[in-house]
C-alpha cells in the first residue's frame, strides 16, 4: 500500500479481507469514534501520543509508555497500520511521526479520514473493535526527535529551515500561549489547515507543493515543523513526507521554546 491511500483503494483492501495484516487506527475522542468510525478500526486516544507534563505537554512519551500504548493496540514489525482521524490529519499525522521515531515504516494515512470517508457515502460503524495485545519492543531513534540544542545549532545554517504550523496571530506574537510570544527565528509560517482542501473531504490540496514553494519550503533542505504541541504539525509533517521533503517535528514545540528563558524569538 502506498503512504497516502484513497477511501477506494481503503474500501477495496477491507473487503479483499486483508484485516490480517492491516490495523485501522482511528485517532480522535472517543465520543467521535462511538459516534461513528470505519469498520474494522480500533480507537487510539490522542492523549496516548503525548507525555502531557508540563511544560511541554505535547513531547514524546516515555518508553515504558510507549510500550504500553504499541503493545495494547496489537503493534507488531509485521502489522501495516491505516491511520486517519476525524479532523484532516493532525492526530493521525502524530500518530504517524511517533511509528517513524519507533522505526515503524508500515503504515499508510488515509486522505482526508473521517471527513472525507463520509463525504464519498462510505459505511460508518458504531461497534467496537479490539485487536489482539502483543509485545511490542521500544526502539527510539533520537535522530528523528529533533531538541532545542539541534535548533538553536541549525538556525545559523540555510540548509535548515523552520516551519510554524501555529496560527499568524500565533506566529506574530498577537496571541500568546506560553511565557514568550512570538516565533523561532527565521521560521516560515504556514498555518496548518490552509493546506486541506475543504471542498474536497480535508484532503492535501493539489496545490500545496507550489502553496509551499511560494512561501520558500521546498525539498533540497531538512525541515523541522512544529505547533504549540505538536499536533497540528502532525499534519504538516505527514504533507512533507507526501512531498518528498526531508521533514522532521520538533515534539517540544512553542509550548517548550515559548518557556524556555535562553531560546532567542522573533515578532
Amino acid at each position: 500500500m502506498t503512504f497516502v491511500i484513497e477511501c477506494e483503494e481503503l474500501q477495496q483492501q477491507l473487503s479483499e479481507n486483508a484485516k490480517g495484516t492491516l490495523l485501522l487506527i482511528d485517532v480522535s475522542s472517543e465520543k467521535s469514534y462511538l459516534e461513528g468510525h470505519i469498520p474494522n478500526s480500533i480507537n487510539l486516544l490522542p492523549s496516548a501520543l503525548m507525555c502531557g507534563e508540563k511544560p511541554a505537554p505535547g513531547r514524546l512519551p516515555s518508553a515504558g509508555k510507549l510500550h504500553t500504548i504499541m503493545s495494547s493496540i496489537g503493534l507488531t514489525p509485521d502489522t501495516h497500520v491505516v491511520a486517519y482521524d476525524d479532523e484532516g490529519g493532525g492526530w493521525a499525522g502524530r500518530l504517524i511521526w511517533t511509528l517513524d521515531v519507533l522505526g515503524h515504516k508500515n503504515y499508510s494515512y488515509l486522505n482526508g479520514g473521517k471527513v472525507a470517508w463520509r463525504s464519498e457515502g462510505l459505511p460508518l460503524t458504531s461497534e467496537v473493535s479490539h485487536s489482539t495485545p502483543s509485545n511490542y519492543t521500544i526502539n527510539i531513534d533520537r535522530s528523528a526527535v529533533p531538541e532545542i540544542e539541534d535548533i538553536l545549532q541549525g538556525l545559523n545554517d540555510k540548509s535548515l529551515q523552520i516551519w510554524d504550523a501555529r496560527s499568524p496571530e500565533e506566529y506574530r506574537g498577537e496571541k500568546i500561549l506560553a511565557a514568550k510570544g512570538g516565533h523561532i527565528p527565521g521560521a516560515i509560517n504556514c498555518e496548518w489547515t490552509s493546506m486541506m482542501d475543504p471542498e474536497n473531504g480535508l484532503r492535501f490540496r493539489r496545490d500545496a507543493g507550489a502553496r509551499l514553494k511560494k512561501l520558500g519550503l521546498e525539498k533540497g533542505r531538512t525541515i523541522i515543523t512544529h505547533c504549540q504541541s505538536h499536533h497540528r504539525s502532525g499534519f504538516t509533517y505527514i504533507l512533507g513526507k507526501t512531498l518528498g521533503f526531508d521533514i522532521k517535528a520538533y515534539h517540544g514545540s512553542w509550548s517548550e521554546w515559548g518557556n524556555h528563558p535562553d531560546t532567542p524569538v522573533e515578532q
